[in-house]
């Protein structure tokens, strides 16, 4: 498993997110780069996972997944139209420096 966060954005998230992070050193796949349009979130998770992939949303069956159980890398939450594109970043960013994956396993973080 890699030893810094590494983030998978799934399909509602906007592309200057990803944009973001990589300009920032983070590492970071989309779900239209991985050709996971319109795939479940449990597909996204199971992209993710192996990967050690902590995801970002603003679908809160993420949270739903969470709660039932299921096993993730790690779900970054933020509810659509409350944070500026750059405070998402900004946010995401702070998880990348001060947490370690093993941190995030099975973790929601709200931002």
């Amino acid at each position: 498993m890699a030893r810094t966060i590494r983030f998978h954005l799934d399909e509602n998230a906007h592309r200057a997110i990803a944009d973001g992070l990589r300009r920032r050193g983070v590492d970071v796949t989309t779900t239209p780069e991985a050709g996971l349009l319109n795939a479940s979130d449990e597909e996204q998770l199971a992209y993710a996972r192996p990967q050690g992939r902590v995801i970002f949303t603003q679908d809160r069956d993420f949270l739903r997944l969470h709660a039932a159980g299921v096993p993730h890398p790690g779900i970054a939450y933020c509810d659509k139209d409350t944070k500026s594109l750059g405070e998402v970043i900004a946010m995401l960013v702070l998880i990348w420096e001060i947490y370690d994956p093993d941190e995030m396993e099975n973790r929601v973080e709200f931002l």
